[in-house]
């Protein structure tokens, strides 16, 4: 501290700085100067249960899902401008999956009918187009063990294995901080690939 009003000293003889300038910068040290010293001596809190790692490490961006009024139409708009690709018989009547190459899938759903408890509208109500989940692949999977490590982080994980065993798929949803929709799933590149 006493370094840091030396030097402002030092600036204001050398003309460096004004009265003002010095006036001001000095006010701001003592005013802060209290709260840096609490900050100091304070001892650091212990990390929550929540901010331990993890057992596994996010190695793929499986999907996002986004709900909108015409998804066909938002289908053909993004495969069209962004190079996205359709997968081969991804549309079910409610949603089309578009591939971006190497990275992951994008889930284009009709928002009249979310299928995770997204943003669904009535059927009069026009649908603002909304993010309805984010799926990450992590691995090591293991089914129980993750959904221990989720349910021991006082998440309350959600089954999701679309498809049944034979798909291969298995998935748990949780909801974020911020109540969006966080889906962690067994899906890796190597198995899209």
């Amino acid at each position: 501290m006493e370094a840091v009003i030396a030097k402002l000293v030092r600036d204001f003889e050398k003309g460096a700085i004004s009265r003002r300038q010095l006036v001001q910068t000095l006010a701001m040290v003592a005013v802060g100067a209290p709260l840096v010293g609490a900050a100091a001596s304070a001892q650091p809190a212990p990390l929550a249960p929540i901010m331990r790692a993890a057992p596994w490490k996010t190695i793929w961006l499986d999907h996002i899902s986004f709900t909108c009024n015409d998804y066909k139409k938002t289908a053909d708009f993004y495969t069209s401008l962004m190079g996205w690709t359709v997968k081969s018989g991804s549309d079910n009547g409610h949603q089309v999956t578009c591939e971006l190459g190497d990275i992951g899938t994008i889930l284009i759903r009709n928002g009249k009918a979310s299928s995770t408890g997204g943003a669904a509208a009535s059927k009069d109500q026009p649908v603002t187009a909304v993010i309805d989940h984010i799926s990450f692949g992590v691995e090591p999977w293991d089914k129980v063990a993750v959904k221990k490590e989720l349910s021991d982080r006082g998440l309350k994980p959600r089954d999701d294995f679309a498809g049944g065993p034979a798909s291969g798929f298995e998935s748990y949803h949780v909801k974020d901080p911020d109540g969006w929709d966080l889906q962690i799933s067994n899906q890796t590149r190597e198995k899209h690939l």
